[in-house]
């Protein structure tokens, strides 16, 4: 028996996030089953969609709560192309014996460039001038300020923030990191706590991780201690984010403004209430999406299910001491026994 394979992006998700490379080599694996109607938000959309698969390969959207494992006896593993895996019930998914995979960021280069430009548009007040001329408006002229001299603070020096850190300090910024972990950084760079950041800089870009002890990092007195002209940034996650603090921090011109591509909407959107005030420079969750980025998540699950039906170890396993199941493939040649 060949591996049923189930790619859960609906066919607009399926066009930006898991090219043609990918599905090829995807369905070289094994039979593929593309999803025809939307991305499948709720625990029975995707169990009517997976009954009979051996492996699903999974969009960010698609939630899978226990219900989804104890629901689907022929599944072996689930792959998700995505780091965030917290819509996923890995314990319910080991209880079934079911692997559970992530991809890796690969969107690093992607969201520090789209950090930059929000930089350079909030600094500039390109949007605002955009705005006006599209709606046969006489753009307003503004004084604008350059990145050159001034100082940036990046809460989370991970792969994005790191990247971020060496470009912004070859356009000639002061670079300040705050992270929980020591971190080695270039000369010119330093380390400091989240006060000092937030005082210090005038531009403050979010990328730490959604965890626990993160959730509403940025709340009143966050930006109560930020410059009044400072620019708060948001390309991490919108649980990191009071966004009833933010827009008052915005409407009394505690800060002057801030970009955000993540939010509280679905599928980590700026909720659009947020979006439409005039100090937000907003995008759809789009800092990740270029082809280079969506490449090479894709292309990770690829990898991922080529392990899972030859027998290798899978790369980037959650959970692989309690994948039970792999054991129904014949691992040598991907039938089943």
């Amino acid at each position: 028996m060949t591996p049923t394979i189930l790619l859960t992006h609906s066919p607009h998700a399926l066009e930006n996030y898991y090219g043609d490379r990918a599905l090829r080599g995807l369905r070289e694996l094994g039979d593929v089953r593309l999803n025809p109607g939307a991305d499948p938000t709720t625990p029975e959309a995707l169990i009517h969609l997976a009954q009979g698969c051996h492996i699903i390969v999974s969009s960010r959207l698609a939630a899978a709560p226990a219900a989804v494992f104890d629901a689907l006896p022929d599944l072996v593993a689930f792959c998700r192309v995505a780091v965030d895996i917290r819509n996923i019930d890995v314990d319910a998914a080991s209880r079934n014996g079911v692997l559970v995979t992530r991809a890796t960021p690969g969107f690093d280069a992607s969201v520090a460039e789209w950090v930059v430009g929000a930089m350079i548009d909030a600094s500039r007040h390109i949007s605002r001038a955009a705005s006006a001329y599209w709606t046969g408006q006489p753009a307003p002229v503004v004084m604008g300020r350059e990145l050159r001299g001034a100082t940036v603070g990046i809460i989370g020096h991970g792969h994005i923030g790191s990247y971020l850190a060496r470009i912004t300090q070859a356009l000639g910024m002061q670079v300040l990191v705050q992270d929980p972990q020591a971190q080695t950084l270039a000369a010119g760079m330093r380390q400091v706590d989240l006060d000092t950041l937030l005082a210090a800089s005038d531009y403050v870009v979010c990328l730490a991780p959604a965890l626990p002890e993160t959730a509403n990092l940025m709340g009143r007195a966050a930006y109560a201690r930020m410059k009044p002209d400072a620019i708060f940034i948001n390309a991490s996650r919108g649980e990191l984010v009071d966004e009833e603090a933010l827009r008052d921090a915005l409407d009394r011109g505690v800060i002057a403004g801030c970009a955000l591509d993540v939010g509280r909407a679905q599928d980590q959107m700026p909720s659009p209430w947020l979006a439409a005030h005039p100090r937000v420079i907003a995008t759809p969750h789009v800092g990740g999406l270029t082809p280079q980025a969506a490449e090479h998540q894709a292309m990770d699950t690829v990898e991922q299910v080529r392990a899972i039906v030859t027998g290798a170890e899978p790369p980037h396993a959650v959970n692989a001491a309690h994948a039970t199941r792999l054991r129904r493939l014949d691992r040598s040649s991907g039938t089943g026994k």
